[in-house]
């Protein structure tokens, strides 16, 4: 009861530092990429179906190689692997300078989003997974909620400065340039980081490709955890109707959009800086649910408003949510998952999210062009809440669950008849400190 929480616990190890200045170097560089390829590509065809390929060209091939990733990243040192696919990153931002500069056809512009797709399927599982690796628990959930502050940082920043510096340079060669830097830097990053052998003990098959969704599903505090995730964003996507609230519900036009655009941003940075400032929490799970009904309970507010500075603050608030929850389930997904496991699984719990993100766009235009936007965003809002009850009804131990720090997982080879990881009583030291 006398240990004192250190809200810098995780920013006092240099090496946890140099990480996180070269994720927010390669995530800036990344929302370069984003912002430059699509004016690039609408000033060359003024074709706006070249707009929507633009995602296709790159989640095809991250589907397709997320297992075998996953799989790579708990083969081979997951800084040898991480530095691998960045440097992937960088050549393909590399690429795309010279297409620019030299005004070559657009077909080599998605031959390079294509390569960008393969190295960010490899990087996520590899670089996600590395702190947890080399950190005690306790450390490493302060770090995460600094690692989650920053990325939002940059995502913040990230568009901002890459459509100034088009504006400024007339063109996207330079953003182009700096991505490739931005990714180069995250690599010398990886360098202060020790480097941890594969466990090789055991051979390798076909269905190793599978095993991290074996885990998930025979543990079941993380698989509460992530269909949480799962439903609420693939329910909750008012983002996806912004521009139809803007222009025909709120009527603040563009200069509106970019506002509401950036309050859930805003939101989840001020949370996931908060929650580095606070102590584990006690009843992490409940916390969780709490911030997903949250999330819903926002969304139908922005759902019902017609005045923009309440719409405004209800975004704000599902940002806000979405950070506490995704604070709580990385750490919860690093601490339980075996060492062995952690490639794969962070493999596996990328393709279920980018594919609620896609799905959860589309559900969203579907039942806005069946029912009027207003219900689709107000009717994914109450689906949210009908989750979390569901949850929180069919996995009990997720609201039971201790504090995080005091989990430790099992090792991956532990019979099936055993949890998938040990959590100390409630009476004991550990967990009440």
């Amino acid at each position: 009861m006398t240990d004192r929480h250190d809200p810098l616990a995780g920013l006092r190890i240099p090496y946890v530092r140099w990480f996180l200045l070269g994720r927010m170097a390669a995530t800036i560089g990344s929302q370069f990429i984003s912002v430059a390829v699509g004016w690039d590509l609408y000033e060359r065809t003024n074709d706006a179906w070249m707009l929507g390929l633009v995602g296709l060209v790159q989640i095809v091939p991250a589907l397709a190689l997320t297992l075998p990733a996953g799989n790579v990243a708990d083969r081979f040192p997951r800084r040898h692997v991480g530095m691998a696919a960045h440097a992937l990153l960088a050549i393909a931002a590399l690429g795309l300078t010279m297409v620019n500069a030299y005004d070559m056809p657009v077909e080599f512009v998605f031959l390079l989003l294509v390569l960008t797709g393969v190295g960010r399927a490899f990087a996520m599982p590899s670089t996600s997974t590395l702190l947890a690796q080399i950190m005690p628990p306790r450390e490493f959930a302060n770090a995460y909620a600094w690692l989650v502050s920053s990325g939002h940082l940059a995502s913040i920043g990230g568009p901002a400065a890459g459509g100034v510096l088009i504006a400024a340079t007339g063109g996207a060669t330079a953003a182009y340039a700096i991505a490739a830097v931005g990714h180069l830097v995250f690599i010398a990053s990886l360098l202060a980081l020790p480097v941890i052998a594969a466990d090789a003990r055991h051979r390798r098959g076909f269905s190793d490709l599978f095993a991290g969704i074996g885990f998930m599903r025979n543990t079941p505090v993380f698989l509460a955890a992530i269909t949480l995730d799962l439903f609420g964003v693939l329910l909750g996507g008012a983002v996806a109707l912004m521009p139809v609230f803007a222009r025909d519900i709120l009527l603040v036009g563009p200069s509106g959009l970019g506002l509401l655009r950036a309050a859930p941003s805003l939101g989840a940075l001020s949370a996931s800086l908060l929650a580095t400032r606070m102590p584990p929490w006690r009843q992490p799970g409940r916390v969780l649910l709490i911030a997903v009904a949250g999330f819903g309970l926002a969304t139908i507010g922005f759902g019902l408003s017609r005045d923009v500075g309440v719409s405004l603050v209800c975004l704000f608030m599902t940002g806000a949510c979405d950070s506490i929850s995704m604070v709580i389930r990385g750490t919860l997904q690093q601490i339980v998952t075996p060492d062995e496991l952690r490639g794969r699984v962070a493999a596996v719990n990328s393709l279920f999210i980018g594919l609620s993100n896609e799905l959860g766009a589309f559900e969203s235009g579907a039942t806005a062009a069946l029912f009027g936007p207003v219900i689709s965003v107000v009717g994914g809002g109450i689906g949210t809440l009908v989750v979390v009850a569901a949850v929180a009804g069919i996995w009990p131990s997720l609201r039971e669950l201790g504090p995080l720090h005091t989990l430790h997982a099992t090792p991956a080879t532990a019979p099936a008849s055993r949890p998938a990881f040990d959590q100390p009583t409630r009476g004991s030291p550990s967990a009440s400190d």
